[in-house]
C-alpha cells in the first residue's frame, strides 16, 4: 500500500512539472508573452504580393511563438494567387519564416486557368496573364500529352518563320492548332504528328502565294488537305509628289 501511494504521488509531482511545460509548449497558456515580432520572407516574389502576404500571415503570428499553427498559416500562404509551393517554419525567440514558390507561367489552359513551367493548373483569379503566353486546352488528364504536342508542333513550324499560337485536344480527342499568322489546322483524332509533319513541310508553298492566304487547312484526309482561302489584301498604291515650278 505504502509503494502505491509513493507512485501515486510521484506520479502527482511528475504532473505538476511537466504540464505547465506542455501547455505552455502548445500554447494553451501565456501565449501572448512569447509574440513573433519579425516576418521573414524567402524566395524571389516577381507576382506574388508581398503586402498580401504579410497580412495573411500576421494573424497567425499574433498567436505567439507557442501559439502559432504552422500548418494553418502554410495553407493560407498557399492559396494566395501566384504561389505554388509555401513553407512557414518558426525560430527562436520572434521570428516566424516564410519562404514561397512562384508558379512560373507556361501557357494558358481554357478560360480560367493557367499552366505552370511544373504541369500544374492553377486559377487566373487575382492574376494580370502575360498576353504572350500561348492559348493550350484539353482535359486535365491529358496535360503532358498536350505539351508534348505543342513543343513538337512548335519545332516542326519553326523553319517556316511560323509559331504555334494556339493547340486544343476536345473532348472527343480531336487535335486542332492555330499557327502565329492566324491559319487554323484541324489535325484530327489519329496520326496527329505525321499529319503535322506533313502539313508543316508543304507549308511554305502554300504561303507563298502572292493572291491568297491561307486561313484554315483540314488535315483529316488520307491522300492531302483541305483549304480554304482568302484574297490577300491590295498593297497600297504608291504616290509621288511633283512639286511646282
Amino acid at each position: 500500500m505504502n509503494a502505491l501511494l509513493r507512485i501515486l504521488a510521484w506520479t502527482f509531482a511528475v504532473a505538476l512539472v511537466v504540464l505547465p511545460v506542455v501547455a505552455v509548449l502548445n500554447g494553451w497558456i501565456a501565449a501572448e508573452r512569447w509574440p513573433l515580432r519579425t516576418l521573414r520572407v524567402q524566395g524571389s516574389l516577381h507576382n506574388v504580393d508581398e503586402q498580401l502576404l504579410r497580412a495573411t500571415v500576421l494573424p497567425y503570428a499574433r498567436r505567439g511563438f507557442f501559439a502559432v499553427r504552422l500548418e494553418d498559416a502554410q495553407a493560407a500562404v498557399a492559396r494566395l494567387p501566384w504561389v505554388e509551393r509555401a513553407e512557414v517554419r518558426k525560430h527562436w525567440p520572434d521570428i516566424l519564416e516564410v519562404h514561397v514558390v512562384e508558379h512560373r507561367p507556361f501557357a494558358r489552359w481554357g478560360d480560367d486557368r493557367l499552366l505552370s513551367e511544373h504541369g500544374r493548373l492553377f486559377p487566373v483569379r487575382g492574376i494580370h496573364v502575360p498576353a504572350s503566353l500561348p492559348q493550350l486546352g484539353g482535359p486535365e488528364a491529358r496535360v503532358p500529352e498536350v505539351v508534348a504536342l505543342y513543343n513538337e508542333s512548335r519545332a516542326l513550324f519553326a523553319s517556316t518563320g511560323n509559331d504555334v499560337r494556339a493547340l486544343k485536344l476536345d473532348a472527343r480527342g480531336s487535335w486542332s492548332l492555330v499557327l502565329s499568322d492566324g491559319t487554323e489546322v484541324i489535325v484530327g483524332r489519329s496520326d496527329a504528328r505525321p499529319r503535322i509533319g506533313r502539313f508543316a513541310r508543304l507549308l511554305p508553298q502554300l504561303i507563298n502565294q502572292p493572291q491568297r492566304v491561307l486561313r484554315r487547312a483540314d488535315l483529316r484526309y488520307t491522300n492531302g488537305f483541305a483549304l480554304q482561302w482568302a484574297t490577300a489584301p491590295a498593297a497600297p498604291a504608291s504616290t509621288t509628289s511633283q512639286g511646282k515650278t
